[in-house]
């Protein structure tokens, strides 16, 4: 059970590292006027975009087996779990956001400013640190 949790930390910090790298390229998307470098930020965009969602998908299998097949946060007395999914389910929506914003910028079609996705990209920060909180203090 050690190494699946030890496993889970590990791919859950990869794929926030990715989350947290992929609107700060957007940030420059937002910003460039020069076709050679839009093209590269787009290919590096993408490449953090796939590999960011090959880390999200052993994350979470190993988080569910840790709940569906180990126990951690089932029974009375783990209301923090059921908090804690829900912010999952909101990380995993804001992973397919990036995913929708992207094909925005491929076609052309972004309407947002740099400004917006400096703001954006605070998102996955607040929701990395209230899953923190809910798994390390287990307040209900």
């Amino acid at each position: 059970m050690l190494w699946i949790k030890a496993l889970h930390i590990v791919f859950i910090a990869s794929w926030f590292a990715g989350l947290f790298y992929l609107p700060r390229i957007f940030v420059n998307l937002a910003q460039e006027t020069e076709t050679v470098t839009r093209e590269r930020l787009l290919g590096m965009a993408r490449r953090l975009y796939r590999f960011t969602t090959v880390l999200a998908i052993p994350a979470i299998a190993l988080g569910l087996y840790l709940y569906l097949v180990i126990g951690i946060g089932k029974g009375p007395g783990n209301g923090w779990m059921h908090a804690k999914l829900a912010l999952v389910i909101l990380v995993i929506g804001y992973h397919h956001a990036c995913g929708s914003l992207l094909k925005k910028f491929e076609n052309g079609k972004n309407k947002r400013s740099h400004t917006w996705f400096r703001w954006f990209n605070e998102v996955p920060v607040l929701l990395l640190l209230a899953i923190v909180i809910l798994v390390v203090v287990k307040p209900f």
